[in-house]
């Protein structure tokens, strides 16, 4: 009887905490129709916007921010060639990255303009400046891509170099924001020691810029880890990201290779982030706190 009083009495003084780590959750699974999640965009803190990678229904998907099913629905007219990030401008249109080039010989590169409001559906193709091999030579192949993101009018890309034989560096390119037929253009380059870059976004209040990139390395000499980690760029001017300051934020550590390939803001000092699913982990999303600092040098 006073062994069930003092369990009885531990559980009630444990609920307090129990709700407080409940409130304050950061990781939800992601419904079953999102099991290749490559884009995402957050409209607001409740209604974030996601599509599966390439080979998958041209689909767009609406989650609440607990990963629960609101809607989905086809873009009627577009394919997914090989889908890999979405935004969206100030007047609600999308931008659908039909851009995956994983092995660097696509000349259909494509951003999709959809409307949800009309249903009215344009397109952007165009091709890169420095790019006159297809596919280039091994160690030149840096012409992947798989993040982007809408600001002041245009569409900035940033470039997934090759794990293997790339040299780490990824590529900032603009576009203007409006259909038609045009070529990118280069504006800079970022060393990401040993990681590639799978995701960009541009803060609410467009005072910093996230990249997500992952590495892949075998732990104890033989388990494969694909940790992924999100580099935060601040007091940049104009839209020289790159010449800002750069900050490491650790994101996750997987056992087994898992592609965390999609990432937005909720606010100018968190983001979620968002993983493929595999045989041992569901696709899900986490939140991450930035602790940015801004006005100042960052180590």
């Amino acid at each position: 009887m006073k062994r069930n009083l003092i369990i009885t009495l531990l559980l009630f003084l444990s609920l307090p905490l129990l709700s407080q780590n409940f409130l304050k959750k950061k990781k939800y699974k992601l419904p079953k129709e999102l099991p290749e999640v490559s884009g995402l965009y957050v409209a607001s803190p409740d209604s974030l916007w996601w599509h599966n990678d390439g080979g998958h229904p041209a689909e767009l998907f609406l989650t609440n921010s607990r990963g629960e099913l609101l809607w989905k629905g086809t873009v009627p007219g577009a394919v997914n060639r090989d889908w890999e990030d979405l935004t969206a401008d100030d007047k609600g249109n999308f931008y659908i990255g039909d851009f995956g080039n994983n092995n660097n010989q696509r000349k259909d590169l494509a951003i999709y303009i959809y409307s949800p409001a009309s249903g009215q559906l344009d397109s952007i193709r165009f091709q890169y400046p420095d790019q006159q091999e297809f596919p280039p030579e091994p160690e030149r192949q840096n012409f992947d891509m798989e993040g982007f993101f809408w600001f002041q009018d245009s569409l900035h890309l940033f470039s997934k170099n090759q794990m293997s034989k790339g040299n780490y560096y990824t590529k900032h390119y603009v576009l203007p924001a409006a259909p038609g037929v045009c070529e990118a253009v280069l504006r800079d380059s970022l060393y990401l020691k040993k990681r590639v870059t799978t995701a960009a976004a541009i803060s609410p209040d467009g005072r910093s810029v996230a990249l997500l990139a992952y590495r892949f390395k075998l732990f104890l000499g033989f388990i494969p880890i694909t940790p992924a980690d999100i580099f935060v760029l601040t007091d940049f001017s104009g839209t020289d990201f790159f010449e800002g300051n750069l900050k490491r934020r650790k994101g996750v550590r997987c056992i087994l290779p898992t592609q965390y390939e999609a990432l937005d803001y909720i606010d100018p000092d968190s983001v979620w982030i968002a993983s493929e699913g595999n045989i041992l982990y569901k696709q899900k999303m986490k939140k991450r706190r930035l602790k940015i600092r801004r006005g100042k040098t960052l180590p």
